[in-house]
């Protein structure tokens, strides 16, 4: 069965419902065994206008697709960033207080860039709010369960996201061959299950997902 593309339905809600802006988010790695936990954000205002066409959730796109797309959901929006949190800071806070860590990041990122934060509604991929506890000052803040899929802004903050953990875990590649992070981008390929058992953890591996190999 066909899914339908995204649409701007709710963003436009929430325009007429005052909120000078959306902030899309969501996140890319949370179930991977190595590298960075990503959160990308996307603030888009009634001014953006109609979204790039091909514009969908991450998961839907091809690598190469979502390659091309990156660049033109970052022209769509008047503001964009990606959070970041470690495979250390995983380690010592775990995944949830990771994603929130993380989401703070692109939201502060946003607002040096010049975007009204306060002013505007975060939009969350999901039922759960994990972002309002690492935040220091209130946000309005509302989820939605498959928002990456059906929300414009959303699905551009996945595509943006995507891209930019993708691009680090290329480079991650370099300095350890050896794990296939080219092809799985740090997820638990049986290449990279097999790499972990003859060579053991990295650094940028989440050590307390894989205490077999430590």
């Amino acid at each position: 069965m066909a899914v339908a593309d995204p649409t701007l339905d709710v963003e436009l809600e929430l325009f007429a419902g005052g909120a000078s802006g959306v902030i899309g988010m969501d996140e890319v790695g949370r179930g991977a065994i190595a590298g960075p936990v990503a959160v990308g954000a996307a603030f888009v205002a009634a001014a953006c206008g109609a979204f790039p066409a091909g514009l969908r959730d991450s998961k839907m796109l091809s690598e190469k697709a979502r390659t091309a797309m990156e660049p033109l959901a970052k022209e769509w929006v008047l503001f964009s960033s990606v959070g970041i949190a470690s495979a250390a800071e995983v380690d010592e806070h775990g995944i949830t207080a990771c994603l929130g860590m993380a989401g703070r990041r692109a939201l502060l990122e946003l607002h040096e860039l010049g975007a009204d934060v306060t002013g505007a509604v975060v939009l969350l991929d999901g039922n759960s709010d994990w972002l309002s506890t690492s935040l220091q000052r209130p946000l309005t803040i509302t989820t939605r369960v498959k928002a990456d899929r059906d929300c414009a802004s959303v699905a551009a903050a996945s595509v943006i996201a995507k891209v930019h953990r993708d691009r680090m875990m290329i480079e991650l590649h370099t300095e350890q061959p050896g794990y296939g992070w080219l092809g799985n981008k740090g997820y638990g390929s049986p290449a990279h299950m097999d790499a972990l058992r003859e060579l053991g953890l990295t650094p940028h591996h989440r050590s307390s997902w894989l205490p077999a190999y430590a």
